[in-house]
């Protein structure tokens, strides 16, 4: 008779775990992307002769950039308050932007040929 109480507990248990733990949400809790308003990465691509790229956006807050180059790998960051960004040290190739203005995130392909 004690291995049926038994039994019988392990299954309610595992009943209301299964209720309660592992329920799927709806899909309302989903984050919304943010993107920052009006970013520019401009001239782009860019002619080797070129030592400013210019990056504007709508409320033009310092910007955090870094430059990836096509393996991932960040080979410059810098703070940016105004909107040119030197470029002088760069070869030809192209890049990746990860552009950082008031906590949003967005990354730009930047081509120098």
């Amino acid at each position: 008779m004690k291995k049926n109480y038994f039994v019988l507990f392990i299954f309610s248990l595992l009943f209301l775990i299964s209720i309660q733990g592992f329920s799927q949400s709806n899909g309302n809790n989903m984050p919304q992307q943010e993107h920052i308003e009006g970013l520019s990465v401009y001239p782009n691509p860019v002619n080797n002769g070129r030592t400013f790229v210019f990056i504007v956006t709508n409320k033009n807050f310092t910007k955090h950039v870094e430059i990836f180059n096509v393996l991932g790998k960040q080979i410059y960051a810098t703070n940016l308050s105004g909107k040119e960004l030197n470029i002088s040290q760069l070869s030809t190739g192209v890049y990746i932007l990860k552009i950082t203005e008031n906590n949003i995130s967005e990354t730009r392909k930047l081509v120098i040929k």
